[in-house]
């Protein structure tokens, strides 16, 4: 098959088209970095590119989107904008199946573990609010005739991703204790990005029926944060523990520092992190017959794996903070370290 991947240099995308080149499929990546698997580089928002990108494509996974750390008008425009130009350039290319890539961000902090897929989209931010306009956008498309899989990830992690996850890796490599809010025992659920991958290999095959439809993804075996967090301390080999903050005064000292841009840490997060976060992925089990093969501590502890090596390449200049390969500035919090 022809397949056009957007945000084919990210981590989810480059990935997704290595394993299709693999197959034997021709691929067609857009992002605005070069990239092995880029054929076209510009914007998504740019209908002319769309339009070359989708000429004779028999599927389009759209996985480009901005993160929660860009500026809100960034966020619903590269989101919202993005998503609203690559439907309408594929319903005019004839374009059969859409796989859209969005977040369970749009559940906002769901008051229902696990979180089925019936749970109504409550966004709370900016970020989320655009994912949850993004696939009203997916689902009026599904509406008039095109088959289109949305797939909900928890927060994906596995080689090649830094963000948040650069800064715990930092303070366990120089072996310091790391904070948590409370006592960590919240139980919080990621997704390893090779499950990812395997997920959107099946909704492409799928057939119409079961791929028209839309599917949480996020591990099945899961522990608490306090747990994931202390199997990176242990395997950095330090002997460091995780350490438990009073979490109201925490919350509201991160909440300012935030608000000033002295911390990367963003407010949906620091709520995310007070109370258990998972979600049900019954429904891709039983009608994809999708299994995940990593638990949360194998997706963080291959990545920090690869982060022992990769964090001795520099980022390009500017890049810092961009995208999910780039490590967050920690800002204030940096200075936090003597602490522990």
């Amino acid at each position: 098959m022809v397949i056009t991947i957007t945000g084919a240099a990210g981590m989810l995308g480059s990935r997704l088209a290595e394993r299709l080149l693999a197959e034997g499929h021709e691929v067609r990546g857009v992002d605005l970095r070069p990239g092995p698997g880029v054929a076209l580089t510009g914007d998504i928002r740019d209908r002319e590119l769309m339009d070359r990108a989708l000429d004779g494509a028999d599927v389009l996974v759209h996985a480009a989107a901005a993160l929660p750390s860009y500026p809100d008008e960034q966020i619903r425009s590269i989101i919202v904008g993005g998503t609203r130009n690559v439907f309408a350039a594929a319903a005019a290319a004839g374009t059969p199946r859409v796989v859209h890539i969005s977040s369970t961000a749009v559940y906002g902090l769901p008051t229902i573990v696990p979180t089925p897929e019936e749970y109504p989209r409550e966004p709370v931010d900016t970020y989320s609010r655009a994912k949850a306009a993004a696939e009203e956008i997916a689902e009026r498309y599904r509406a008039e005739g095109m088959c289109v899989p949305i797939l909900r990830p928890k927060t994906f992690v596995g080689p090649g991703r830094m963000g948040l996850f650069s800064m715990l890796f930092e303070w366990a490599e120089e072996g310091r204790n790391f904070p948590v809010l409370g006592k960590g025992n919240v139980k919080i659920q990621m997704f390893a990005v090779d499950d990812l991958v395997d997920a959107v290999v099946t909704v492409i095959h799928a057939d119409d029926d079961v791929a028209n439809d839309t599917y949480n993804l996020a591990a099945a075996e899961f522990g608490t944060l306090r747990e994931d967090f202390q199997a990176v301390l242990d395997a950095a080999g330090h002997g460091k523990r995780v350490v438990g903050l009073p979490a109201r005064p925490a919350l509201a000292l991160l909440s300012v520092l935030q608000r000033l841009k002295l911390s990367p840490v963003y407010g949906r997060l620091l709520h995310k992190l007070m109370d258990d976060s998972y979600v049900s992925i019954d429904k891709a089990k039983a009608r994809l017959g999708f299994t995940p093969r990593h638990s949360n501590a194998d997706a963080v502890l291959r990545t920090y794996d690869w982060w022992r090596t990769a964090r001795h390449t520099a980022p390009a200049a500017g890049a810092t903070g961009r995208t999910s390969r780039d490590p967050w500035k920690q800002g204030l919090l940096s200075t936090a370290k003597i602490f522990f």
